[in-house]
């Protein structure tokens, strides 16, 4: 009677996934060979301190030096002592008393300090006490009503004087605006004028038409005369 093998007992089905095995093994078995590491024993470091290698601490002897005082300075030469024969005139220097009878103290009169005079910074025409006046505005008694007449004659100034087609041959369009800047002095000149505009000979034209202002009267803060800060726009249209 023959044996009968049972079919599902035939592992030539399963040869793939046990070649698949194998090399799965073969590669890490090769892998860990490759990784594998030793070390010799005289480069592992056990952290263990070896007490017989430290060598003793050489503490040096010092010895103590008796070192001599230093020798003393040598004494003062002697003072030469002129003889001088009993004949002979020895002029001695007078010496006049520096003290003072009670009759001879005059009394000192009382010391006045001269004044300090306080610097009075520059003032802006806004808040200064009493503005300048311009001629024309001297009859107005209310500091606020000569500011308003000074301004009202300076604009009309500018209106009359300054060169409003000067725009046009720049080639400027549209509203121009030249910032000026000017001081009326301790003295009621127009100084330090300084103008800002869109074209160089604008500031020059502007600042020409500044200078030509009439001398004022100065501006007065706590009753002193100071310089007055004022500032004006002049703004116009150049048509096109």
């Amino acid at each position: 009677m023959e044996p009968k093998k049972n079919p599902k007992a035939d592992l030539t089905r399963r040869s793939v996934f046990f070649l698949q095995l194998g090399l799965i093994l073969v590669l890490l078995i090769t892998w860990r060979a490759i990784e594998w590491k030793t070390y010799e024993k005289d480069a592992i470091d056990t952290g263990q301190l070896n007490m017989d290698e430290l060598d003793d601490e050489e503490i040096p002897i010092t010895e103590m030096q008796n070192t001599p005082p230093p020798p003393p300075p040598p004494p003062p030469a002697p003072e030469v002592i002129e003889v001088v024969e009993d004949e002979e005139e020895v002029e001695e220097d007078e010496i006049e008393s520096t003290e003072t009878s009670m009759d001879e103290i005059v009394e000192v009169e009382e010391v006045v300090e001269a004044p300090v005079e306080e610097e009075v910074a520059d003032v802006p025409f806004a808040v200064i006490e009493d503005v300048p006046i311009f001629p024309g505005c001297e009859n107005l008694k209310n500091n606020e009503e000569r500011k308003q007449c000074m301004s009202q004659k300076i604009s009309q100034h500018v209106n009359r004087e300054f060169d409003t087609d000067l725009g046009a041959e720049l080639g400027l369009s549209g509203v121009n605006r030249v910032i000026v800047q000017f001081k009326i002095d301790e003295k009621g000149n127009i100084t330090n004028v300084q103008s800002r505009a869109p074209h160089p000979r604008l500031e020059r034209e502007a600042a020409r038409v500044i200078n030509k202002l009439p001398s004022m009267q100065p501006g007065k803060q706590r009753g002193k005369a100071v310089g007055v800060m004022y500032s004006l726009p002049i703004v116009f249209q150049v048509q096109d």
